[in-house]
């Protein structure tokens, strides 16, 4: 498994390391933020560039092994619900395979390989889907916004943060939906989760997310986000993000938010500048880490290969008895889209 594995990720290391020396790729991410830019520069170059013909067969390789392993996996879960094969009306979206390496001056190196997917199988009923993947549990669980997940924050995570997990989610409407799923050694938790979206103007947009999870260790607990997302232009558009957890095993809440510039590029090349900081009640320190940081993200090959490099200065203080300190940090990734 290990060395397969490994035949997945190599080329993908390799092309990390290539973009590195060739040219910047900067980005944002985050699901509750859309493209500012117009239709026309969704559309990401076809040709391949510089590619070469052995690297591009060889990314193409690991893309579709990637693929057929996902399918593979659906295919033996939708047998267990009934007789109907997985190509009878089986898809699988918002399929991603991340490999990121970062730095930041107070931590260790951190090489991190993300996977997820979605599918729906034909033996469930059409509101029912099954999710998998491997990340950090905890930030699956509690559904903390992307922007603030320790990967994105540029922040070491050990491996027992990371682990594969597994369930069934269903959708009631437009807005709700609820998932039962598994972590790391069959730990169970249930999530239930609310969406909505209010636009005051044709420029301005108001998004909430609520979400109740109940684990083993945290019993019930919350995460409320809230965004305000105004567009300047067609291409440049700025946010506002805050969230908040809390549980009922620790009452006090884990505090974050976001303030950021996102300029499109066009051809699905992505610019962002933001201002973060980070809390939590009980520290003796109202912010425990503020940042500046910089993304650049753009196609490598096609339109489902893309590279990002991030660039960040932060200034953490984890609790009252530590001076304020002041680091940098570093990072670059490819995202495998399937």
């Amino acid at each position: 498994m290990r060395m397969r594995l490994r035949e997945l990720i190599a080329p993908v290391v390799l092309m990390v390391l290539g973009v590195c020396a060739s040219a910047p790729l900067m980005a944002v991410q985050d699901g509750m933020l859309p493209a500012p830019a117009g239709a026309e520069d969704a559309v990401a170059p076809s040709d391949t560039g510089s590619v070469t013909s052995e690297t591009a067969q060889s990314l193409e390789s690991t893309r579709d092994s990637v693929r057929s392993a996902a399918i593979w996996l659906a295919s033996g879960v939708n047998s267990w619900f009934g007789d109907r094969p997985f190509k009878d009306g089986g898809k699988v979206s918002d399929g991603r395979l991340d490999v990121s390496l970062y730095k930041r001056q107070d931590q260790a190196v951190d090489l991190i390989v993300r996977f997820n997917a979605n599918f729906k199988l034909p033996n469930l009923e059409e509101h029912t889907y099954l999710f998998t993947g491997r990340d950090n549990p905890r930030e699956i669980i509690t559904d903390k916004p992307v922007s603030f997940s320790r990967k994105e924050l540029l922040q070491t995570q050990a491996e027992a943060d990371r682990s594969f997990f597994a369930g069934i989610g269903r959708t009631l409407g437009d807005s709700v939906d609820f998932r039962i799923g598994f972590h790391g050694a069959l730990k169970p938790y249930v999530q239930g989760r609310y969406r909505k979206s209010w636009q005051p103007s044709p420029i301005d947009v108001v998004d909430l997310r609520e979400t109740v999870f109940l684990t083993i260790a945290d019993r019930f607990g919350s995460t409320t986000a809230l965004s305000y997302r105004h567009v300047f232009s067609p291409t440049l558009v700025g946010r506002w993000l805050s969230a908040a957890t809390i549980t009922q095993a620790d009452n006090k809440f884990d505090l974050n938010t976001s303030v950021g510039l996102y300029k499109s590029l066009g051809g699905q090349r992505l610019m962002t500048l933001e201002l973060l900081a980070n809390g939590k009640q009980g520290t003796g320190v109202a912010v425990t880490d503020y940042g500046l940081q910089a993304r650049w993200e753009q196609p490598v090959y096609k339109d489902w290969l893309l590279g990002e490099i991030v660039l960040g200065h932060f200034w953490p203080r984890p609790d009252a008895n530590l001076e304020r300190g002041s680091v940098w940090a570093v990072g670059t990734a490819m995202k495998i889209r399937f």
